[in-house]
C-alpha cells in the first residue's frame, strides 16, 4: 500500500481510523494495520520483548529450530517480516539460501534492511502484501511468518497464497497469537492485551489504538486449532503444533503437500 502524499502522516492518521469499522471489513483492513505499523515500527521490537515479559525471544527461536541447517541452495521467504528476526535467523540457519523478506509497512522494511544490510544481498527485504506476493508458483522452500497472517484482511486468501508460492514439500512456520478456547481464560487474557496495549499506546505514540489493536485483532479471529483446521483445508499437513499461555500463542510447523 503507498501512501497518497497529500494525507497526514502515519501519526497522525491512526487516531483518526476507527478500530472496530477496520476490523470488520476486509477491505479496508488493510489500510488500518499499515498505518499502525508504519507508527510503531521504531519501538517495536521493545514493545514485543516488553509486552511478552520477554518470552517472545525463545518463542522465535523455538520456531527457528524446526528449520534444520541446511547448506544446499533455497528459497526462505518471511511474511510480515517487521524488523527482520526470523529472516536473520533463516539466513543463519541456511548459509546457502537466498532469504526474501516482505512487509506492507515500508519503516519496517527501512529498519529490516539495516540490520540486514551485512549478509550483502543474500537477504532482501522490501515491501510486500502477503495475499499478492511477486513470486511464482511453487518457488519457495521454506516461508516463515510471524504475527502476519492474523493480521492479513482474509487470512484464508493469505494461506492460499502462501500454499500456491510454497513447492510440494516446502515448509512453513508459523507464530501468532491465538483465541484461547477457554472461556474464562480467554476473557482475562483479550481484556489483559487491550488494557496494556491502550496504555503503551497512549504512553508511547499519544494513540492508546496503536498497541490496542491487538486484542480485539485476537477476539476476531481463530482459536490455535481452528487455524490447524485452516492449514489442512489448504494444502498443509501439520507435523507439529506447540501451544503457549494456554493456547493464546501458538508455533504452528506444516509441509505443503
Amino acid at each position: 500500500m503507498t501512501r497518497d502524499r497529500s494525507s497526514p502522516p502515519p501519526e497522525e492518521l491512526l487516531p483518526t481510523l476507527d478500530l472496530e469499522a477496520h476490523l470488520r471489513d476486509p477491505a479496508i483492513k488493510q489500510r488500518f494495520v499499515t498505518v499502525m505499523f508504519d507508527v510503531i515500527a521504531d519501538r517495536y521490537d521493545r514493545f514485543t520483548r516488553l509486552f511478552s515479559y520477554g518470552m517472545d525471544t525463545g518463542w522465535k527461536r523455538q520456531l527457528m529450530a524446526q528449520l534444520s541447517h541446511d547448506e544446499r541452495p533455497a528459497l526462505v521467504v518471511d511474511l510480515a517480516s517487521g524488523t527482520g528476526d526470523l529472516a536473520l535467523a533463516a539466513a543463519e540457519r541456511r548459509p546457502a539460501a537466498r532469504v526474501l523478506a516482505f512487509d506492507v509497512s515500508r519503516r519496517m522494511v527501512q529498519l529490516a534492511a539495516r540490520r540486514t544490510a551485512a549478509l550483502n544481498g543474500r537477504l532482501t527485504v522490501g515491501v510486500g502484501d502477503m495475499v499478492h506476493l511477486p513470486l511464482p508458483k511453487a518457488s519457495a522452500d521454506v516461508v516463515t511468518v510471524g504475527y502476519g497472517i492474523r493480521n492479513a484482511p482474509t487470512p484464508g486468501v493469505a494461506l492460499a497464497e502462501i500454499a500456491r508460492v510454497l513447492r510440494p514439500g516446502g515448509l512453513l512456520l508459523v507464530l501468532d497469537f491465538y483465541r484461547p478456547r477457554r472461556r474464562l481464560w480467554r476473557a482475562l487474557y483479550l481484556w489483559y492485551l487491550r488494557a496494556a496495549g491502550n496504555l503503551i499506546g497512549w504512553l508511547w505514540h499519544g494513540a492508546p489504538v496503536a498497541y490496542g489493536y491487538i486484542g480485539p485483532s485476537i477476539a476476531g479471529y481463530l482459536s490455535a486449532e481452528e487455524f490447524t483446521s485452516a492449514l489442512e483445508a489448504h494444502g498443509f499437513t501439520v507435523q507439529r503444533v506447540r501451544r503457549k499461555l494456554f493456547g493464546g500463542v501458538a508455533l504452528h510447523s506444516a509441509v505443503r503437500h
